[in-house]
C-alpha cells in the first residue's frame, strides 16, 4: 500500500490533502467535518483585515456619538481585541476537536497589528498560520517594487512575533514572481556591511534579520466580479474555480520547485485525485482543495486519496518523495523547454 504521509512546514500529515480556507472551515462543525473525511491538515476560514477594520470603526461612531470623545481611543484599542475572539475559540476548540493540524488564516492588505493577531494565534494553540496578503495594485503612482516590498514587511511583521510556522498564500500578478518567491523564501541575512564580529580570521559572521517563509500556497484565487448589464450593476462572479484553472499555479510549480528555501502548495482548480497528482509530480508539497468541497461534499477529500494511492500503487512508487517534482524544471534536462515550448506549439503550429 502506498503511504500517503508527508511533512508540511516541519508538521507530520497524514496524507497531502489539505482543506482550504473557506466557509466550509469557519464552523467547528466544518472542521470535524473535514477532519472525519480525511484531511491531512485545515485552514480555517480567514480572519479578514476589514472585519477588524469595520468594528474598530463603529466602536468609533458611537463613542462620538455619546459625546464621550475621549473615549474613541480606548475603544479603538478594545475593538482589536475583540475582533479575534471568537476566532482564537475556534483555534481552541478545534485543536480539541481533530487530531489533524490547525492553519488559521490572516487576510490582511497592510502590515498594522497583524503580529498581534498572529501572537494570539500561536497562544490559542496554532500549529502554524497561513498569512492571506490580499493586495490590490490599483494606485497609478504604487510601483511593483513598493507593492512587493509591502508584502515582505507584512510578512516580516507577523514571522518575528511567532514562533510556529509561516506559509504565505499569494496571487500570481506580479512583474517578476520567481523573484519574490525568492526573496519570501530566503533567510534575510546581515551581510559585511553589518558586522557583528568575527567568528575566524578574515570570516565575518552574520547575523539572520528574519526567516524566511516556511510555504508560498499557489495560487490565490481572488474575489470574481461581473456585471449584470440588464440592471446595469456589479456582481459576484463565479465563486468556484473549474479544473481548467489548475494550469496557472502548475506552471509556478513547475519553475520553483527545487528552487526556493521552503515548502510549496498547490491551490485552485484541484478538483480531483489526477490533479492533485499532477501538482505533486511537478513539485508541490501539499495540495489544497476547496471548489471541489463545495460541489461535491467532504466525502470527496477520500475519493481523492484513494485515487492518489492507486495512482501510485500502478506506478510502484510506496512514498510522495518518490516522485515529487519528477517533472519540475529543476530535475530536466531541457530546462529551456518550461518557458518556450508552449510558445513554439502555438506559433508554429507544432503538434
Amino acid at each position: 500500500m502506498a503511504d500517503l504521509s508527508t511533512n508540511y512546514m516541519g508538521l507530520a500529515l497524514r496524507n497531502p490533502i489539505i482543506a482550504a480556507s473557506s466557509s466550509l472551515t469557519g464552523s467547528l462543525e466544518g472542521v470535524k467535518k473535514c477532519a472525519a473525511a480525511g484531511a491531512g491538515a485545515i485552514v480555517l476560514k480567514s480572519l479578514f483585515e476589514e472585519q477588524i477594520a469595520a468594528e474598530i470603526g463603529a466602536l468609533s461612531e458611537y463613542a462620538e456619538y455619546a459625546g464621550h470623545g475621549e473615549a474613541s481611543e480606548y475603544l479603538q484599542g478594545y475593538g482589536m481585541e475583540l475582533g479575534p475572539r471568537d476566532y482564537l475559540q475556534l483555534v481552541r476548540d478545534a485543536k480539541k476537536a481533530v487530531d489533524v493540524p490547525i492553519i488559521p488564516s490572516l487576510n490582511c492588505f497592510s502590515n498594522e497589528r497583524w503580529s498581534d493577531y498572529a501572537h494570539q494565534l500561536e497562544s490559542a494553540g496554532a500549529d502554524a498560520i497561513e498569512l492571506n496578503i490580499g493586495v490590490l495594485p490599483n494606485q497609478e503612482k504604487q510601483t511593483g517594487a513598493a507593492v512587493e516590498e509591502l508584502h515582505l514587511r507584512i510578512f516580516h511583521e507577523v514571522k518575528s512575533r511567532v514562533k510556529i510556522p509561516v506559509a504565505v498564500k499569494l496571487g500570481p500578478y506580479f512583474s517578476s514572481f520567481a523573484n519574490l518567491a525568492q526573496k519570501l523564501s530566503a533567510d534575510r541575512i546581515k551581510g559585511p556591511d553589518f558586522t557583528v564580529g568575527w567568528c575566524g580570521p578574515g570570516e565575518i559572521k552574520k547575523e539572520v534579520i528574519w526567516q524566511g517563509a516556511d510555504a508560498l500556497v499557489l495560487f490565490n484565487r481572488f474575489y470574481q466580479l461581473d456585471i449584470d448589464i440588464d440592471k446595469m450593476k456589479l456582481v459576484p462572479g463565479n465563486p468556484h474555480s473549474t479544473p481548467a484553472e489548475i494550469h496557472t499555479a502548475l506552471r509556478w510549480m513547475l519553475l520553483l520547485s527545487g528552487k526556493v528555501d521552503c515548502d510549496l502548495a498547490a491551490t485552485t482548480g484541484i478538483h480531483d485525485g489526477r490533479g492533485a497528482i499532477k501538482q505533486i509530480l511537478a513539485g508541490a508539497t501539499v495540495v489544497q482543495v476547496c471548489s471541489t468541497l463545495y460541489k461535491n461534499g467532504f466525502g470527496q477529500i477520500g475519493k481523492m486519496l484513494e485515487e492518489i494511492g492507486a495512482w501510485m500503487d500502478a506506478h510502484k512508487f510506496a512514498t510522495l518523495g518518490a516522485f515529487r517534482g519528477r517533472l519540475s524544471q529543476a530535475h530536466s534536462d531541457k530546462p529551456e523547454s518550461y518557458e518556450r515550448l508552449q510558445y513554439i506549439k502555438v506559433f508554429v503550429g507544432i503538434d
